[in-house]
């Protein structure tokens, strides 16, 4: 295996792929290439072999795997990326035969997020996922597990957390998950407080690399970063909008999703997708110009199902219109087509958000006769209470309702 040394220069990548048949690893391929040039590598060949099922000791076959040890050798690759999750077994072997480290789709999708994440809890989300990921892959690791910071794989918590014993990498991901759910903790007062003020919140959810954070930055001077990059933006970052009615929202920007994204990332980082599953309206942004765009919306809509916020009010946007070739657009009120980078048909856009909001909601104070009781209790659940007292003659409520709620108690309205 090569010696380990601090790289900065670009990583040349050999892709190996098994295609079983059960997606389209054509397509997966291509999402990995990308994702090796957000990491900061360059693939220099790419090895796909049809097999019923993956290989459980060296991922591919004798013969592609004599094949790739010989491309190894005569390309000097720093790197190579297996397009599916390998057992250490797998990766042990692998690497004792390429002579070159060997990392999997996982592992460089958590270190894309290593090097990405920016605030607090973004660090910890990626260190918790990292070391749910490593700590069955703990035996036989030692080399690879000590080269930390140097190229494609190696970003993170470090060796001083990943060579320790499991107890203490279990009792490190308990710290993790407490830290996490007391800021999930905070994030839920903050949307408490949003709802008491009667500001609705929409948020922007789609693949990486679909343009989120250009939106943002375009309808409200965000200045959030925007590269042509795969998971450019981890954190999400929240800003106020108005909208042509006059009503203020307020407009997330979510982290990115992406094909086969591992069960565990998601439950890692789920206290930032809250935003998503919370908010009152979903913007499900895609890329125009990408051939697979209408595939990337439906494993969009599958991961928002995943998150339960599959009921919610949903705005298809056609993104990068300005480039796609003759897309054409499903006929619905509920899509519209835009051009983030350059502010074209953001109008139609604003309009269609108006439009697909919840009512508007106002607050009032009522004042229900004792037979109404059930009423009252209803409007614990469905209203924001800010008093309640009961009176001689009633029952009386300081309630922030929905003004189609209030229509409907206008004569109790004191």
């Amino acid at each position: 295996m090569k010696p380990y040394e601090n790289k900065t220069e670009t990583e040349e990548v050999l892709i190996l792929a098994v295609d079983t048949g059960e997606y389209d690893v054509e397509a997966s391929v291509g999402e990995l290439r990308e994702l090796i040039r957000s990491a900061g590598g360059e693939v220099r060949g790419v090895i796909v072999q049809k097999l019923p099922q993956r290989n459980p000791v060296c991922y591919i076959g004798s013969g592609k795997l004599g094949e790739a040890e010989l491309f190894c050798h005569n390309t000097e690759v720093d790197l190579a990326v297996c397009d599916d999750e390998l057992t250490p077994t797998q990766q042990r072997v692998l690497e004792a035969a390429l002579h070159t480290r060997v990392i999997d789709r996982t592992m460089l999708i958590l270190d894309i997020f290593a090097a990405r994440a920016k605030s607090n809890e973004g660090k910890l989300q990626v260190e918790l996922a990292q070391l749910k990921y490593m700590l069955p892959r703990l035996r036989g690791t030692g080399e690879a597990l000590s080269r930390q910071g140097g190229g494609i794989g190696t970003r993170g918590p470090g060796e001083t957390k990943l060579e320790s014993d499991r107890r203490h990498i279990r009792s490190r991901i308990h710290t993790l998950e407490e830290q996490l759910k007391t800021m999930s903790l905070r994030r839920e007062r903050r949307r408490e407080r949003r709802k008491k003020d009667g500001v609705p919140t929409a948020a922007i959810v789609g693949y990486t690399n679909a343009g989120k954070s250009t939106l943002l930055n375009t309808l409200t001077d965000a200045g959030v970063l925007t590269e042509n990059k795969l998971f450019a933006t981890l954190d999400p970052t929240s800003r106020a909008l108005r909208l042509p009615d006059g009503r203020e929202i307020m407009l997330i920007d979510t982290v990115g999703f992406i094909s086969r994204l591992p069960h565990f990332l998601v439950e890692a980082f789920h206290s930032t997708l809250e935003e998503a599953t919370s908010a009152d309206i979903l913007l499900l942004l895609c890329d125009a110009s990408d051939e697979d765009c209408e595939e990337k919306l439906e494993i969009t809509k599958e991961i928002i199902k995943e998150l339960s916020a599959e009921e919610k009010p949903l705005i298809t946007v056609y993104n990068k219109c300005d480039i796609a070739n003759s897309y054409l657009m499903p006929a619905s009120k509920n899509a519209v087509r835009i051009s983030a980078l350059k502010n074209v048909g953001t109008d139609a856009l604003l309009r269609a958000i108006a439009e697909n909001l919840p009512e508007k909601t106002v607050r009032a104070e009522l004042l229900l006769p004792f037979s109404m009781a059930g009423t009252a209790a209803k409007l614990h659940e469905t209203a924001q209470i800010y008093a309640e007292e009961y009176r001689e003659d009633g029952i009386y409520l300081d309630v922030r309702l929905e003004q189609r709620a209030l229509r409907a108690l206008i004569a109790y309205k004191i």
